[in-house]
Formats: C-alpha cells, structure tokens, sequence
C-alpha cells in the first residue's frame, strides 16, 4: 500500500470506527516546533501518544501548545505521568482518563503511563501512551506492568503506543506482544525504522492492539502527503509510528 493510500478516518454507519493513531517521541519539544506540528497535523491522527512531553517549566501551557496547533485537545499525561501525554481530535468522546507513576528505581529516571478510556463511535478503546526505561531489567518489568494496565482499562479495545527502547526480538517486546500485537508485524505499511531520525537504524518506536482490533496499516508515515523529509528529520530525534486501526462495533 503507498502512504498516500492510507484509509482516512471514518465512523460507519453500524458504529465501527476506523480511526488513526500516532506514537510519537517529541524530546520535550526541544527541536523544531513548527515542523511537529506540520507531521501530526498532516497524518490527521485521532489518537495520539506522546513521550518525552514537556516536564518541567509551564509544561501545561507546552502541552496546549502543541494541541492548539496541531488542532487537537490535551487528555491526559504529561508531567504527571513523567512524560508520556496523550492527545485526541474531537471525534474522541472521554469516559475517563488516568496517570500512572511506576515505582522508582534509585539512579534512574522515573517512568510512567498517560491513560485513558474514550469512545469513536459506538466502539470504546483504552489507550495507553508510555516510554520504558533504558536498563533492560527494568524495561522488561515495565512492559509487563504496561501490558497489565492495559487490560486493567475493561475496555474491549485497547492500543498501546511506546518508545520502547529497544527492537523486537528483546524481552520487554516478548512481554507486551504475549497479549496485545505490534501492528507494524501485522500490516506494515510506509518506513519501519524509527530511530535516530537523521539516519534510522533499528525500530524502538511501535504501536500495539488488543485482539479485535483490525490493524489495517501501520509504519513511518513517509511520503505521506504533507509530510516532508526536512520535516520529519528536524522535528526530533525519532520517527513518528502512524496506525490505522479499524474498531468494530459490539454486537
């Protein structure tokens, strides 16, 4: 499939929803602004999830910010869940949302989860944005706690996006693929590579769905009209991970 074929965003009329969701490590906004804002804006995304948000200084205004520009609202995360956020578009109706802190381990720094519980359509999903830790150890550890979070939603549709921090084949990739699926390995579509941005070498950045969810596209959205090289080089140091993920309604 060409990026510029990637299903557009749509709510049928039994109540399904094909909806796209972004993983996206930002590195705090540091880079430049204008050129994320342009990527997010031109993959149209639903959902997105974010690590390495602003955490210090005025982080909130950041956060708006970066909504306000990239025409989506602020759901959750942030400083209050050590860096990943959450954003959404207005097709998003919130049930709930929640931040996670995981448990610190002395000398490194701490993690957490932005969560939340929204409704496209007739079809809930519980989304969780996270960034795991650079000591294999206690990657692995937190990606069992991020697979457990995600069940813990009782939600019937649940997407996970990460800087995992590692390529699959390692540990804490075994941990979160025991229940939900890395969608790049079930429908890939554009880049696969996510890291470092300039000249990507390995895949450390993934979206991941719970069974049920229909994984109809997903990868690094290159060649995606709107979405240009400079850009995507310029904007951070990783690649953004665009999913096209078709929730269908209960029965």
């Amino acid at each position: 499939m060409l990026p510029s074929m990637l299903p557009n965003s749509v709510t049928e009329p039994d109540g399904s929803a094909v909806i796209r969701a972004l993983s996206y490590n930002i590195r705090s906004m540091r880079d430049d602004e204008e050129a994320l804002a342009r990527v997010i804006r031109a993959c149209a995304p639903d959902l997105v999830f974010i690590q390495e948000a602003p955490r210090f200084f005025r982080w909130r205004k950041h956060a708006a910010r970066l909504a306000a520009k990239t025409d989506l609202v602020v759901l959750s995360g942030g400083a209050t869940a050590a860096g990943p956020l959450l954003l959404c578009s207005l097709r998003a109706f919130v049930e709930r949302t929640e931040d996670v802190l995981l448990p610190r381990t002395p000398g490194l720094h701490r993690r957490g989860f932005a969560t939340a519980v929204v409704r496209f359509g007739a079809a809930r999903v519980g989304a969780v944005s996270a960034h795991l830790s650079l000591d294999r150890a206690e990657r692995t550890v937190q990606a069992g706690l991020l697979a457990q979070r995600a069940a813990s939603l009782e939600a019937p549709y649940a997407i996970v996006a990460a800087d995992v921090n590692e390529a699959p084949g390692g540990p804490a990739y075994g941990r979160l693929t025991e229940s939900l699926r890395d969608c790049w390995t079930v429908s890939p579509w554009g880049g696969e590579r996510t890291f470092p941005a300039a000249a990507p070498d390995r895949r450390i950045d993934a979206v991941f769905a719970s069974p049920g969810v229909e994984v109809l596209a997903c990868g690094v959205p290159e060649g995606l009209p709107g979405v240009t090289p400079r850009d995507l080089h310029v904007a951070t140091d990783h690649l953004p991970v665009l999913a096209t993920l078709r929730l269908p309604a209960p029965r």
